[in-house]
């Protein structure tokens, strides 16, 4: 449907009519951060805009207002978003009235910046004053001028905020913003300052209106979980979290991100043990192999502690898929560095890595420092580690071979393929599998349910299913899912 975006815009009684779209760079907590801004924008009136409104990915073109949540931890995180800005520059000239916002962690940082480099963008919000948008669009459209509010500590802790979640069977809760630690390739301290973390009272609330809405999976989200109770003097307090999650009846399965390994103790490690709802799978970046790199990068733990932390899990939780983060080449290191890196890797068998070849992030000690690692260095070492990454997950998943498991179901794996007849979801211990699925729609699993299956394939990244269903259970998430899909489908047809 189309409309007079100048005239909609023009009379304040029209404001229930204005569209929106939030595009999100980087981090589950951005992400989180991002269905924040659209609960945000909901709240105060503005709906989202269809699906079809954009000329091409990632860059709307009919959206009355369109929001970038920013990251500045990516590589070339900027260089994107100044060339999708550019973009909307031309959208915006095509349709006058609308209004375009720049938020998250590259607003917080680069505040000037983004206004000066393109001055066609109506507000620029940091990540302390999600709740300010409307306001600030409101007074950018009566003063028809650039609005910049960055607040440099945190008034509102985000979960207070109105949330529109994309997913009605799995969800993010925050448990704490913010991180003290001061690793020396990280940016994100300096701009979502020292940790705060919510109470445990008010988080388990959180998670049990949610199972009430038929939220069957909750990931536990801070910049570090372990140190979750800092702020209000318990050192425990992220173990004793994790086993109330397992009290709360409906509530299917328990994740969290991300830990630091200085900071992860026995006592979690034996909360996900025993509690049956928490996933055995964990996520514990490395960073580096190498003692020395380690050092620089201001990590306070070594090799030989990650891995005996690593074997600390597995010893209590056997099939756990661990993952983790490494970055390729940081300032200083040497081929022997690298090495241990490698070996690191090949002694730890994860079951996935992340990994970055490193790049200068403004703003960060490691940025200025000496003996930055030529780019073809980098790359040679970059290719040799996925390699191996790659060749140690494809032998772990082998070993899944024959082994039944619970998948649930999700719309947002990327794979529902009708030749195949396969629809995707995530295993117990997070590894992707495709299964084949009755042609039946009713004997077909929806998103949010789950089914027992048995692995007959594995790829160095995902599992397949093709015996089909061993059982399926129609869960409150799945009737929510359906539900929402009912819901969206009686509108387009009312239009």
């Amino acid at each position: 449907m189309t409309h007079d975006m100048t005239s909609t815009i023009a009379d304040p009684a029209a404001k229930a009519a204005l569209t929106y779209r939030v595009i999100t760079y980087g981090c589950q907590m951005n992400a989180h951060d991002s269905e924040r801004i659209a609960g945000v924008l909901e709240d105060a009136g503005y709906v989202p805009a269809p699906e079809d409104a954009s000329v091409e990915p990632d860059v709307p073109a009919v959206a009355d207002v369109v929001v970038f949540n920013t990251c500045a931890v990516r590589e070339n995180a900027d260089n994107r978003l100044y060339g999708n800005l550019g973009h909307m520059a031309q959208a915006k000239r095509r349709h006058p009235g609308m209004q375009i916002a720049v938020g998250g962690c590259m607003a917080q940082k680069d505040r000037a910046t983004v206004v000066a480099k393109a001055p066609w963008v109506d507000v620029v919000f940091g990540t302390n004053n999600m709740g300010s948008l409307p306001a600030l669009l409101d007074r950018a459209r009566v003063e028809h001028a650039s609005q910049v509010e960055i607040r440099e500590s945190l008034e509102v802790f985000p979960s207070t905020l109105p949330t529109r979640r994309e997913s009605p069977y799995a969800a993010w809760v925050s448990i704490s913003v913010g991180c003290n630690n001061t690793c020396t390739f990280c940016i994100v301290p300096s701009l979502r300052g020292r940790e705060h973390d919510r109470r445990p009272g008010d988080v388990l609330r959180e998670i049990e209106a949610l199972v009430g809405q038929g939220v069957q999976e909750i990931t536990l989200l801070g910049q570090n979980v372990n140190t979750y109770g800092v702020e209000f003097g318990d050192r425990l307090a992220f173990g004793k979290l994790l086993r109330a999650c397992g009290q709360i009846d409906g509530l299917r399965r328990v994740r969290f991100a991300s830990p630091h390994p200085k900071d992860f103790t026995d006592d979690v490690i034996a909360a996900m043990a025993e509690t049956p709802n928490v996933m055995p799978q964990l996520h514990m970046p490395l960073q580096s192999g190498s003692d020395e790199v380690l050092r620089r990068m201001h990590r306070p733990y070594r090799q030989a502690r990650f891995l005996q932390l690593v074997d600390r899990v597995r010893q209590s939780i056997p099939d756990a898929a661990i993952t983790t983060d490494i970055i390729v080449g940081f300032p200083g290191e040497t081929d022997d560095d690298f090495e241990q890196t490698m070996d690191v890797v090949a002694k730890a068998r994860f079951a996935g890595a992340f990994t970055f070849q490193y790049s200068i992030r403004p703003g960060t000690p490691a940025g200025v420092m000496p003996d930055q690692v030529p780019h073809d260095v980098v790359q040679a070492r970059f290719e040799r580690l996925t390699a191996l990454v790659d060749e140690i997950a494809w032998e772990e998943n082998k070993g899944q071979i024959g082994r039944r498991v619970e998948v649930l179901f999700a719309d947002d794996e990327g794979r529902k393929d009708e030749a195949t007849h396969r629809m995707s979801g995530r295993a117990r211990d997070n590894r992707l599998v495709h299964v084949r699925v009755p042609q039946d729609p009713s004997a077909r699993p929806r998103p949010g349910d789950l089914g027992e299956v048995e692995i007959t394939y594995a790829a160095p990244h995902h599992l397949v299913a093709d015996a089909g269903l061993l059982s399926l259970t129609r869960t409150a998430g799945g009737a929510a899912w359906a539900a929402r899909e009912a819901a969206q489908s009686g509108i387009v047809h009312q239009d």
